[in-house]
């Protein structure tokens, strides 16, 4: 039965606003104008549903009394906006200052994707916002994106659509040179990237050092910026030291298109932002053709020709940010500069808003150092990079200080005005000691801050290995829960053996390091000390060593030789192998025979492929659950060592090394090698040690280089 057409809204209304007598009441001004600006919008809606002429409410019965008293005011409204159309009303102006500045306490974008892609395009105009308008469609929400534990129409793998521009975050890094900024930036990046986020560092020194030329400037682009493919192990090779394979990302510049787009040596383009500079007062000379003087005049806010360098730079890099963002499929973008004064700050937000609109999040993360100790030995650490290479260390440790103190003259900490205009940030104190945060707001901006609160510099050392050969290696089997063969079992011996004697060793070389310590530094002591906050207990007491091992036969018999009294031994579900759903305990040759179009997909794409079957996992699900490892393993101060599988060592490497994804899932982890990783201020410094049946002990092995294994036939 055909349904019957429903009345009119606005016939009914108006129908039940005649037969009944309503009380006359008298109303203000705004609220009367807000009445007739609903009715305004209702009509309008309705009238371009049905396509019918939109009604005149000024005519309707509905409220005579609400016509007569608004039509004056708006008369006077349209009048002084005819008077004057070139001059916003102040409401917008302080409503517009304010979308500039970023919206607070919200996750969710002002506006549709549709509605927002004119005001994310670069250059397009803004439609004017009227103080008596209202939002005429839903916000989309915007929570959490997780590739492999999250999908819906518009993310069916998890990453963050293209579309979904409030997900996706800027952080732009504050602070005065040598706070460990971009330690901070690369170890978030190492993070982010490892839980599948895509993120890149947007570096403006290296950038700076290109524009100005001379000493110090790169020879190539950031690897930080793009993470390198892992060489190929083919069986038979001898060697363990390969090349590492080129890798061109798109929308990256190399140095010759990089220094073509930037202001060189000093040139005045018209798009230089002077808004920032103070006016030159006399003729600009360009420098020599081998490059202005980069020491610590080069940063002095009256040197006019290296300014405008410094603020042009900054904003194509901020240009590059976004385009990668935007255009790119790019998650994260982290500005890595000083940004250390306010008007730079204000620069950065206008730049994004009008290029991203309202709805991109911005993080502004601040590094300080209050601790006279940790700051001294990361300004020792500048003298090895690339704008003190090879100089005498005295001299250039006072150059820099000379540095330093110019930035320090015009300095604004985060605060009062992200504060007042409801910006998220957070200042991380003496690289972790006291972290402070203000309105975090998105999903990204929160797994940044909880990875801040659990990092820090104190020297350890973190130790990865396989379990010992089990039956089921034997047997060639994947998966299962058999225990150690006899191989095994030796294995397990010799480890414990080892790492007690490696343990010593270490504790000896940590007083000795301790006791050639020099402040201030000494003519030619490059060596700083690791800037972790505070001292550490001055006894002799050895630092704590655990052992995690999975929840399986085979990795907890590896660890059933170390000495309960000196190790603290815990046994973590985490760590367990990935599990392979109803081809457990299958060879290869069986999955091949048995489930050959799920071999085939498995080996196209080993990265995303979930084994089917109850329980079955793909290396995302281990990626995931392992992160509260990850997160523990950086916020412990103790050595530690974690007796895994071949997938779960794979997922661990991948993060400490900071591995291209598609390389995660491929890489050769065999049975046998000890893998030992030392946090350092530079990053990490990775050993490995192989196996040797013949002298029952571990052998160094040098140079060693983690590859890709050629085989398929691995988890």
């Amino acid at each position: 039965m055909p349904l019957l057409p429903g009345p009119d809204p606005l016939e009914t209304f108006s129908v039940i606003a005649e037969s009944k007598v309503l009380p006359v009441r008298r109303q203000s001004q705004h609220s009367v104008i807000a009445k007739s600006a609903i009715m305004t919008s209702l009509n309008t809606k309705l009238s371009h549903e049905r396509s019918i002429p939109v009604k005149d409410l000024s005519q309707s019965p509905v409220s005579p009394q609400i016509s007569a008293q608004a039509a004056p005011v708006l008369h006077n409204k349209q009048h002084e906006r005819a008077e004057d159309g070139l001059k916003p009303m102040a409401a917008h102006r302080r409503s517009s200052i304010k979308e500039a500045l970023g919206s607070a306490l919200t996750d969710t974008p002002r506006t549709t994707p549709g509605a927002s892609a004119a005001s994310s395009t670069p250059g397009s105009p803004r439609a004017a916002v009227n103080e008596f308008s209202l939002p005429t469609a839903r916000s989309r929400p915007t929570t959490l994106d997780i590739p492999g534990l999250t999908r819906s129409k518009a993310s069916p793998d998890g990453k963050i659509a293209k579309a979904d521009l409030g997900a996706k975050l800027v952080i732009v890094m504050v602070g005065l040179p040598a706070r460990g900024k971009s330690y901070v930036t690369k170890k978030i990046a190492r993070y982010l990237n490892w839980l599948q986020h895509d993120t890149r560092i947007f570096n403006v020194g290296e950038r700076r050092r290109v524009a100005a030329g001379g000493p110090g400037q790169i020879e190539a682009a950031d690897p930080s910026h793009q993470i390198p493919a892992l060489p190929v192990y083919h069986a038979g090779d001898a060697g363990l030291k390969a090349g590492h394979a080129a890798v061109h990302t798109p929308g990256i510049l190399d140095e010759t298109q990089l220094a073509a787009t930037i202001l060189i040596n000093g040139s005045n383009p018209s798009d230089v932002p002077t808004m920032l500079l103070p006016e030159p007062s006399i003729a600009i000379e360009l420098p020599a053709p081998e490059g202005m003087d980069q020491s610590a005049q080069f940063f002095d806010p009256c040197n006019i020709k290296a300014a405008q360098i410094r603020e042009q730079v900054a904003m194509e890099t901020l240009d590059e940010l976004l385009d990668y963002i935007m255009n790119q499929g790019g998650s994260v973008g982290i500005f890595d500069a000083t940004n250390s004064t306010l008007e730079r700050r204000k620069a950065i937000t206008k730049r994004i808003r009008e290029r991203a609109g309202p709805e991109l999040g911005v993080l502004f993360l601040e590094s300080l150092c209050l601790d006279e100790q940790l700051l001294e030995s990361n300004m020792r650490l500048k003298l090895s990079g690339p704008d003190y290479k090879n100089q005498d260390p005295v001299t250039a440790l006072a150059d820099f200080r000379e540095r330093v103190t110019i930035y320090e003259k015009n300095y604004v900490p985060l605060g009062e005005y992200e504060e007042k205009n409801g910006m998220q940030y957070v200042q991380m104190i003496d690289v972790g000691r006291k972290v402070v945060s203000h309105q975090i707001r998105g999903f990204l901006s929160g797994q940044t801050v909880y990875y801040l609160l659990n990092f820090n510099l104190a020297p350890r050392q973190i130790w990865i290995t396989r379990h010992g050969e089990s039956i089921d290696n034997v047997q060639g089997k994947i998966g299962g829960d058999s225990s150690l063969s006899e191989k095994g079992h030796r294995y397990a011996k010799t480890l414990a053996k080892f790492l007690g004697e490696h343990r010593k060793e270490w504790e000896v070389k940590q007083k000795d390091k301790a006791m050639s310590t020099h402040f201030p530094p000494l003519p030619g002591d490059t060596t700083p000390p690791n800037p972790t906050y505070g001292q550490e207990s001055d006894d002799d007491s050895e630092k704590n060593f655990c052992v995690w091992t999975s929840m399986l036969k085979r990795s907890i018999e590896t660890a059933a030789f170390f000495d309960d009294e000196e190790y603290a031994i815990k046994e973590m579900r985490m760590l367990d192998e990935l599990n392979s759903g109803k081809m457990e305990g299958m060879t290869y040759e069986e999955i091949r025979a048995h489930f050959p179009g799920e071999y085939e997909l498995r080996k196209h794409d080993k990265l995303h492929y979930r084994y089917p079957g109850a329980g079955g996992e793909s290396y995302l699900d281990i990626i995931n659950r392992l992160r509260t490892v990850i997160v523990e393993v950086e916020r412990m101060t103790d050595h530690v060592l974690l007796v895994g599988h071949r997938s779960v060592v794979r997922v661990l490497l991948a993060y400490f090394k900071g591995l291209n994804r598609d390389d995660v899932a491929d890489l050769d982890a065999p049975l046998g090698v000890l893998y030992v990783l030392e946090p350092k201020p530079y990053g990490v410094e990775f050993k490995a040690y192989r196996y040797n049946e013949d002298t029952d002990w571990f052998e160094y092995v040098p140079d060693y280089e983690l590859r890709r294994a050629m085989t398929q036939t691995s988890y």
